[in-house]
């Protein structure tokens, strides 16, 4: 383990990104991963996806959602694969059988504040953005504010 050989009492912790929930609105946003993980009661499984906004002054910031697309719950199972079906059209990808193929693709998702838990976002909506030519890396997404207003976004052509 390493040894501290300096004072720390003089320096005040910072964060570097804030845990508070994003205004509701939409958002421009990419998914950066994906999962099929089983429930802990083991009876089920849901897709784990890992999203990260792109634009504005809430880029970098990165939201998780989890989908039951295999549940006893047959409700909760139908509002995981209609969510699916949406990321799917979202993406320009509406007849995709993999969710690695949405990887890296901006749409536009829709936060509201969750009702439950006011500390947490909740996820409205997924929706298609327009022409989606190709995958964004994420070293072409701008880490400052867009140029003007006629610069062209990494996505579209």
């Amino acid at each position: 383990m390493p040894k501290i050989d300096f004072d720390l009492s003089d320096y005040e912790f910072k964060s570097s990104s804030s845990f508070e929930p994003l205004p509701p609105g939409d958002y421009t946003a990419i998914i950066t991963d994906s999962n099929l993980k089983d429930t802990k009661s083991g009876s089920g499984q849901y897709i784990s996806l890992a999203m990260e906004i792109i634009e504005g002054q809430h880029s970098g910031r990165r939201i998780w959602e989890n989908l039951n697309v295999y549940n006893a719950n047959k409700q909760a199972e139908d509002i995981s694969r209609s969510a699916l079906k949406s990321i799917f059209a979202a993406v320009g990808k509406p007849n995709a059988n993999d969710t690695e193929e949405t990887h890296h693709i901006p749409f536009k998702l829709s936060l509201a504040i969750d009702r439950k838990d006011p500390t947490r976002n909740r996820v409205m909506g997924y929706s298609f953005m327009g022409s989606v030519s190709k995958p964004v890396t994420l070293s072409a997404v701008p880490s400052s504010p867009a140029p003007a207003s006629s610069a062209k976004k990494p996505w579209e052509r």
